[in-house]
């Protein structure tokens, strides 16, 4: 509209788009104009947002048009705890075992996976629960020799926090009856022999698989060749942006990432979560900073820090104030373990906050997540008001109703994850009451610390639990307890907040005039079907800044 001061008219410049999007019902995540119908993009940023008759003033000659015809659009999803590295790894695991059913009954399954894979250095899979292979009456390690007599073989437990070796794979570690457990982990012991029995409970897994994992050309190349295919997922889930949650630097990960971004195959803003190594001496804070990573333009960055404080209920190692009711013998004084201590934790945020990281911190029980808190705390008492903080705990699954009002106090983000079944609190219950007793009942309190104030993100943390958002987004609100209230909040979850906490909330997250249009135009309206529906939603296109990362075969409106 013109703007007239005396006899002067100024015109306001309209933007010539290349691309206009028009007849549609468009969710913008903007508060102060949540409803359009149409947009125009310009050089992958949105110049318009607003009405069918006026988007036309954008419309030049070449400029691609594309009629909704009424369907619904929102912004990209954010998806700030994925693995879409790890998950899709071929090198990670050939083997795929059954959950459910003793490992001594799958002994056949790996003899006919070895055969199947007589060049690989190490046979490996994936895919039993802890409960498998416990109450064996043969030692596992012996189990697994007899499957895999000739080469290391590392299986690794359906939520990677145990891992099962062969007597080659423990002498290519050398690890021994001497050995002492690593901080984070647990050498499983027979109690009559003393010998380690084969069961590697946590951090102590996980050296085993940098061991298997160690970067050369041909295992890059497969994790390159399996992150291509994460990617691909991502795109068809209408998930625009993440931050891979655990990037194994001394496996090579970041370098994985950086070829994809020097190949131009990044079909999402990426934001790399640098592992912090239990086992590692503090040198490696030196390490973490040079490794800092956040210009401006890019799609790739490193600029957070994942570190676990406990491990997970489900082998007893998330880190409890009260003692687990059951003892799987693993872990001294039945309360679970830290990864890092509370007292290293306040060490390293207080170091690599002034570089500009945010941390991304596991946190399961409910003395992990006070310790976590504490931490954040103690170091903003160092630091003081200097840094903008974004730090996230994630999972969140045992709390302290006390410590619920302090993530709103100290600005930390609670990022949960409810696209699982196992994560119905009836399922949890079922899965981790022998456990926990009543405190299953409290699992996962997404609603009460929603109320409490915090900012929530919600996020997959694939592959333990689905890619797909929607049904997460359906989760959230069906949950029968500790739901979100309404669609827009759980929206804003996979949104705005996911934005927030990669920090890019300014040019990402909502469809705004001046932001970059990453967008996901789907099937039916989120606002209007039952919250019981939400999970067959189909993404139909996918762009990130204006350009299509992905077209659902039907959809020939985008043409």
């Amino acid at each position: 509209m013109p703007i007239v001061f005396g006899f002067l008219c100024f015109f306001t410049p309209v933007k010539a788009a290349d691309l206009i999007l028009k007849n549609g019902t468009i969710y913008t995540v903007n508060e102060d104009q949540p409803l359009a119908e149409a947009m125009a993009v310009k050089d992958g940023k949105i110049v318009f947002v607003g009405s069918n008759e006026e988007v036309e003033q954008h419309l030049k000659k070449g400029t691609k048009v594309v009629d909704l015809e009424g369907r619904f659009v929102m912004p990209g999803i954010h998806d700030v705890h994925t693995h879409p590295l790890e998950a899709n790894n071929p090198a990670a695991a050939s083997c795929l075992l059954t959950a459910g059913v003793k490992v001594s009954r799958q002994l056949g399954k790996i003899k006919r996976c070895a055969r199947r894979n007589k060049s690989a250095e190490w046979v490996t899979g994936w895919g039993y629960y802890i409960d498998d292979i416990v109450g064996e009456t043969r030692p596992p390690v012996e189990l697994l020799d007899e499957a895999v007599p000739d080469r290391p073989a590392i299986m690794m437990e359906f939520t990677s926090h145990s891992m099962w070796v062969n007597s080659k794979a423990l002498e290519l570690a050398k690890i021994t009856a001497d050995t002492p457990n690593p901080p984070g982990g647990i050498i499983v012991k027979d109690k009559k022999t003393g010998k380690p029995n084969g069961i590697l409970i946590d951090n102590a897994g996980n050296m085993m698989k940098e061991l298997q994992l160690k970067p050369t050309a041909e295992l890059l190349d497969q994790a390159y060749d399996g992150l291509k295919i994460g990617l691909r997922k991502l795109a068809s889930n209408g998930i625009t942006s993440i931050a891979d949650a655990r990037v194994y630097w001394t496996r090579g990960h970041h370098k994985v990432w950086q070829r994809a971004e020097r190949e131009n195959v990044l079909t999402a803003r990426v934001v790399m979560s640098l592992w912090g190594y239990p086992q590692f001496g503090d040198e490696q804070i030196s390490t973490l900073k040079a490794m800092y990573s956040n210009e401006p333009g890019r799609l790739l960055r490193a600029t957070q820090i994942k570190i676990y404080a406990d491990g997970i209920t489900g082998v007893g190692s998330a880190a409890m104030k009260q003692p687990y009711l059951y003892d799987y013998g693993f872990i001294s004084g039945n309360r679970g373990l830290n990864y890092f201590s509370q007292e290293r934790m306040t060490k390293y945020i207080t170091e690599l906050e002034t570089v500009g990281f945010d941390f991304h911190i596991h946190t399961i029980g409910d003395r992990g997540v006070h310790e976590a808190l504490n931490a954040v705390e103690a170091a903003a008492k160092v630091n003081k008001s200097k840094h903008d903080r974004r730090h996230r705990l994630t999972h969140v699954e045992l709390t302290d109703k006390k410590d619920h009002p302090r993530f709103k106090q100290l600005n930390v983000i609670a990022d949960f994850q409810v696209a699982g079944d196992w994560t119905n609190i009836a399922n949890y219950k079922r899965d981790s009451g022998y456990l926990l007793g009543s405190r299953a009942n409290f699992a996962i309190p997404l609603k009460s610390i929603y109320e409490a104030g915090a900012l929530i993100t919600l996020s997959s943390d694939y592959d333990v639990s689905t890619i797909n958002p929607f049904v997460g987004m359906q989760n959230a609100l069906t949950r029968k307890i500790e739901n979100l209230p309404d669609i827009g909040t759980v929206i804003e979850a996979y949104t705005i907040n996911g934005a927030y906490a990669l920090r890019q909330e300014k040019t990402v997250g909502s469809l705004e005039v001046g932001k970059f249009a990453d967008l996901v135009v789907l099937d039916q309206n989120l606002l209007e079907i039952a919250p019981n529906k939400i999970r067959n939603t189909k993404v139909l296109w996918t762009l990130l800044a204006g350009e299509e990362v992905y077209r659902h075969p039907s959809y020939r409106g985008a043409q």
